[in-house]
């Protein structure tokens, strides 16, 4: 990988001024970009439905309790 000068002292001076290595922040960076984003209220709830263990596979909704305002209250 190679990086222009400017960039190189920018990031290093970056890194030092937020108390981490070049190397650190570079890893950070990566990592968020090539992960899954965790504030995507999609995934989080892929992720949360995921690590629990809540079933729903026979319960069904029926038009009362999906209107009545206490379920949702």
């Amino acid at each position: 990988m190679s990086l222009p000068d400017d960039l190189l002292r920018r990031s290093r001076e970056y890194a030092q001024q937020h108390g981490t290595s070049l190397n650190e922040l570079i890893r950070n960076l990566l990592k968020r970009q090539v992960s899954p984003n965790e504030s995507d209220p999609i995934q989080k709830l892929k992720n949360n439905t995921q690590r629990l263990s809540i079933q729903t596979k026979d319960w069904k909704w029926n038009r009362a309790d999906i209107y009545d305002r206490k379920v949702f209250s």
